[in-house]
């Protein structure tokens, strides 16, 4: 293929992965990783533009080489340089500079001061492999973070590219084979930056994914518990009633008002008074089964829907053990804290049909508990709300 030609391929695909790349990076918050990228991409078509407008290979080839070699090696400073950031590499970013002035002292040194230009490309094929080894040794160490096969062509492709360039320092005397090794590093190069390309776009979607996650979090959970919120709450009681629908089975509506909160609060401060809150939540959860409802729907009050219930004795175990785990002592930064719970509990179907009406009844027990001195339980024993 003509050399102009593979050079304008090469030009081109540098020019759209660099408008790629600078649209990503444009994106809130994207990893800085890319715009590294955008920048490499920027002198790697700087490079080969140096070879295809500025200068001619059949005159001037030492000098267009050396103003290739001394723009080409700077998109390998960028490529490590964004892989460094988009991995969080655990490396010091002043030996990369370092490492970038003394190969472009060495590339000026050596083409003004005559030195063979053998010599002058094997520095610069050294500088070009080394990089590319740790790009894909970068690459290859953090690939399970991400997408493991899609990265693992990365690497393979850092690795052949520094082999590529082991090889520059006698491609670069020899201009027929000169040509094709453009061309195979061309290859190497759009494979490694499409993968990277790629990953980048991959972190995106994982991040929009965990974000929907948090989202969906903070629409059916109570942020500091962990428990379902007033509203998914509601929601679930639609299936617990499915269950309660078999034959000679009930479902308990369990209204839990913590009893001595506010002097936690009060006294100790808002910060212990929510570890005591997310402590009495971890008992909610654990003294109840994975298909009862758990929620928080105020600043010390929990209602757990137990459903599959056999007969009201079986409401009367559950509100002794969780009356039980609301009242055993808590350890709190090293201060020990006794609660009580005033607990009121209504029966589905005996004491309504919604999950409004099941509340207000349990309410009602609550405080009639309340009123009778706390710390106890009570099932509600009045008919169901007008």
């Amino acid at each position: 293929m003509p050399y102009e030609i593979v050079h304008t391929i090469g030009s081109t695909v540098y020019f759209v992965f660099f408008l790629l790349f600078l649209w990503v990076q444009r994106t809130p918050r994207i990893n800085p990783g890319a715009g590294w990228w955008a920048v490499a991409m920027l002198f790697a078509l700087a490079a080969r533009l140096a070879l295809v407008v500025v200068f001619d290979d059949r005159s001037g080839h030492d000098a267009a080489v050396a103003v290739y070699a001394s723009i080409n090696v700077i998109e390998k400073f960028c490529l490590v340089m964004g892989l460094v950031r988009f991995f969080e590499v655990p490396a010091r970013p002043r030996g990369f500079w370092i490492a970038l002035l003394v190969i472009e002292a060495w590339i000026v040194l050596a083409w003004a001061g005559g030195i063979s230009p053998l010599l002058r490309d094997g520095g610069v094929a050294l500088f070009n492999a080394v990089f590319q080894v740790y790009a894909g040794w970068a690459v290859w160490s953090r690939r399970q973070l991400l997408a493991p096969r899609l990265l693992s062509i990365t690497a393979s492709a850092s690795l052949l590219l520094a082999l590529h360039w082991a090889t520059f320092p006698f491609m670069a005397r020899m201009p027929d084979w000169l040509t094709q090794g453009f061309m195979i590093g061309t290859a190497l190069a759009l494979t490694q930056y499409f993968s990277l390309l790629a990953a980048v776009l991959l972190s995106f979607q994982k991040r929009l994914l965990e974000a929907e996650s948090r989202a969906l979090d903070m629409a059916f959970q109570d942020p500091l518990t962990g428990l379902s919120n007033q509203r998914y709450m509601r929601t679930l009681f639609e299936n617990a009633l499915i269950l309660a629908h078999r034959p000679h089975q009930l479902a308990a509506v369990i209204y839990i008002d913590v009893d001595n909160f506010k002097p936690v609060n009060d006294r100790a401060g808002h910060r212990v008074g929510d570890e005591v809150l997310k402590r009495l939540a971890a008992r909610l959860r654990q003294s109840t089964r994975s298909t009862d409802i758990c929620a928080r729907i105020g600043g010390d009050e929990f209602v757990a829907i137990c459903t599959q219930l056999e007969d009201a004795d079986h409401a009367h175990s559950i509100a002794q053990k969780l009356l039980r785990e609301f009242t055993a002592p808590l350890l709190v930064e090293g201060r020990e804290y006794v609660l009580g719970a005033s607990i009121g509990v209504s029966l589905y179907p005996l004491h309504g049909d919604t999950l409004g009406d099941l509340l207000e009844c349990a309410d009602r027990a609550m405080y009639q508990i309340k009123g009778g001195g706390k710390n106890g339980y009570r099932i509600h024993a009045g008919e169901a709300p007008a």
